[in-house]
């Protein structure tokens, strides 16, 4: 009954099966194993910022380069600004008490001692940085050496929130805080880093650190766990697309079997009896009404008859 598994077809149905469930299986697992380490990661960062709230501050030096484990860390630095190369970040949206409001950060470049200048983003203000009476707002940094603290931030990217990568920004704006972006404006070496002052001088508000890049549930980590999901579905897809094929293919061996399939004679004569009496009500008699099925095969034979038995007798009476 079942001899039909054996059958080329069903030998490369069999094959896709088996080697696309475990297939299938393994993916939805890599993809939950992906999001499960997004959240641990995720958590590590939050235990590792509330530590660094409170740990004394490091030189920005031991600190470089950047990574998920020192994003966010306490530095410190110490130098003179650039009073000449203060720039604006527009576009920056800070969550407080108000919720989330437009503004813009205020960035200068601190030279410190060791011949580098460190971008330190001094707070935030609300408004258009296009705007003077916004701008007009903006205190002067400190004059002379000075020492800041804050927390050490990476360099921005084309898929940091808030950042304008496309340019075209007025004379004395920043698109992106990066070394890339600052080595074309200042005449000096830039660190590949950043720091946000812990304490803003007033009316500038501080501006928290963000999370390590990849160390959040942003948006790659749900569709991580989509993913998941998705795998998972497919291959349950298989499964049922195999056993829905066998139990087809399995009752028509049955029905083969017992007899039940039509054979192919019978449906021959059939067909050729249905196309013979099709013809047979194509051709009705010449001024009459058309005549359908067997009804016109009789009046034609009995019309043979009556002119038979007309002839028979005009030859008795010619005889007589």
């Amino acid at each position: 009954m079942y001899r039909f598994l054996l059958t080329p077809r069903w030998w490369g149905i069999n094959v896709f099966a088996v080697l696309a469930i475990p297939f299938c299986i393994f993916m939805g697992s890599w993809q939950l194993g992906r999001f499960e380490d997004r959240v641990a990661t995720h958590q590590q960062q939050e235990d590792r910022s509330d530590r660094a709230k409170t740990a004394a501050a490091r030189p920005v030096e031991s600190l470089l380069p950047v990574d998920k484990i020192t994003s966010g860390r306490q530095a410190s630095a110490r130098g003179h600004y650039d009073t000449g190369h203060q720039l604006l970040v527009p576009s920056r949206t800070l969550k407080d008490h108000h919720g989330e409001r437009q503004g813009f950060y205020v960035l200068n470049l601190l030279r410190t001692d060791h011949g580098k200048a460190l971008p330190v983003v001094r707070g935030w203000l609300p408004g258009d940085a296009g705007s003077k009476a916004d701008t007009a707002k903006v205190p002067a940094p400190p004059k002379g050496e000075v020492t800041v603290t804050g927390a050490l931030q990476a360099s921005e990217n084309q898929g940091t929130d808030g950042v304008q990568a496309g340019g075209g920004l007025p004379q004395g704006q920043l698109g992106m805080i990066s070394a890339a972006s600052l080595v074309n404006i200042v005449p000096y070496e830039v660190y590949d880093a950043w720091i946000t002052l812990t304490d803003a001088q007033a009316p500038l508000h501080a501006v928290p650190p963000a999370a390590a890049e990849g160390s959040g549930l942003d948006l790659k980590a749900f569709q991580n766990l989509g993913y998941t999901g998705e795998w998972f579905v497919f291959a349950g897809f298989v499964v049922f697309m195999w056993f829905r094929l066998f139990r087809r293919e399995s009752e028509a061996a049955k029905d083969a079997a017992l007899g039940l399939l039509p054979e192919a004679g019978v449906g021959a004569g059939a067909g050729a009896e249905a196309g013979a009496a099709s013809v047979t009500s194509a051709a009705p008699v010449a001024g009459s009404a058309p005549v359908t099925g067997s009804a016109s095969v009789t009046g034609v034979a009995a019309s043979a008859g009556v002119e038979a038995e007309a002839a028979a007798g005009a030859g008795d009476g010619v005889e007589a």
